[in-house]
């Protein structure tokens, strides 16, 4: 007896369903010529001994301990970079370059004055890391959910955009209290060396509001970031695998698949320092002057003060969201979690098209 159509989609959707009982469904209107569709093929992961089902509360869970590893590791090991950046944006006179402004860095506050901010780094990127991942999991099976296995590929992109942009929502407001204590260290030489003097005399000043007046101009900065990220590596792997790299991805071992995430990641950041760069000079200077607001800032700022310290963000992004995707990635693989394969056509959707007999 055959599933109802219903069940057919909840069963055969890439994000909804754990991709080993995809084989499981006897439908031979499935079958070409025989043979199972490669999209089928690629899915199965039985073989692959899955520690866990796709989409279950370990699923997410694991893959939140990812993004605490991928974005907490990664922003802590570029805080002399981001600090030079912020520098930059927030002084332009003093600090005219990258090399001038590690020079000068280093000449007031030596070597170990590039570390400054690397507390409220670490704590906040890790939980930014929990919710972005944790939450682009569980948004993305949400939405897949909503519009159906055809429409989640017609629209996969659009999905892909929604999902990162409701899981950044609320990752930036885990992120804000420690991006305003980092920046106000990074930027102003004697108001606070450590996260410990930083927090108690910003609460003393402003209250709960100094480590929160920044959240609007960071969802700004971080969501039309986040969307790149995510819309650009996942249409960018699906792109190296159909056009770049010479075999399927269910033939290619673990490790040259982490190579192709790799390179994805690289090139999503690129963009994602562009989108994001105007929002993050807004936010570098509000989170350093008191009584400034978001508009003000832009105003004075102007449409060349907001592009300052591009090309270090390019670097530092770049490189970050390559290392991000393929830790993230890697803790998958290690934990033996799901990991679909690239999203190929329905079967149902090729029939409609005439793609097949």
């Amino acid at each position: 007896m055959y599933p109802t159509s219903l069940t057919q989609l909840a069963r055969a959707n890439p994000f909804s369903a754990p991709l080993f009982s995809l084989q499981k469904v006897e439908e031979p209107q499935q079958s070409l010529n025989g043979q199972r569709p490669r999209r089928l093929a690629a899915a199965a992961t039985a073989d692959e001994g899955v520690s866990c089902e796709f989409g279950s509360s370990k699923y997410y869970a694991l893959c939140g301990f990812g993004g605490i590893l991928s974005c907490g590791i990664t922003h802590t090991a570029v805080v002399p970079l981001d600090l030079v950046k912020c520098r930059m944006q927030v002084n332009p006179d003093k600090y005219k370059s990258i090399g001038n402004g590690f020079a000068v860095t280093i000449r007031e506050d030596g070597v170990r004055g590039l570390a400054k901010g690397w507390a409220p780094t670490f704590i906040g990127y890790s939980m930014q890391g929990l919710c972005k991942f944790g939450f682009y999991e569980v948004f993305k099976i949400f939405y897949s959910d909503l519009l159906g296995e055809e429409n989640t590929y017609l629209w996969r992109t659009s999905l892909y955009l929604a999902a990162s942009a409701s899981a950044e929502f609320f990752a930036d407001i885990a992120l804000a209290p420690m991006e305003a204590v980092k920046v106000r260290i990074q930027t102003q030489p004697g108001y606070a060396n450590t996260l410990r003097q930083g927090v108690p005399k910003m609460f003393a000043e402003e209250g709960l509001w100094a480590f929160y007046k920044g959240v609007v101009p960071l969802w700004m900065r971080q969501i039309p970031y986040t969307m790149m990220k995510f819309a650009c590596f996942e249409r960018t792997v699906e792109l190296l695998y159909k056009y770049v790299v010479p075999k399927p991805r269910s033939e290619c071992s673990k490790s040259e698949q982490l190579v192709v995430t790799f390179v994805a990641g690289y090139i999503a950041g690129v963009f994602c320092a562009i989108v994001s760069h105007p929002a993050d000079s807004v936010v570098s200077v509000l989170n350093k002057e008191k009584g400034s607001t978001a508009v003000q800032v832009l105003k004075r700022l102007g449409p060349k003060g907001v592009w300052k310290g591009l090309v270090a963000r390019i670097i530092m992004i770049g490189t970050l969201t390559a290392l991000q995707w393929f830790i993230y990635d890697s803790v998958k693989v290690y934990f033996r979690l799901p990991r679909p394969p690239p999203p190929e056509m329905p079967e149902s959707l090729k029939k409609k098209l005439g793609l097949t007999e």
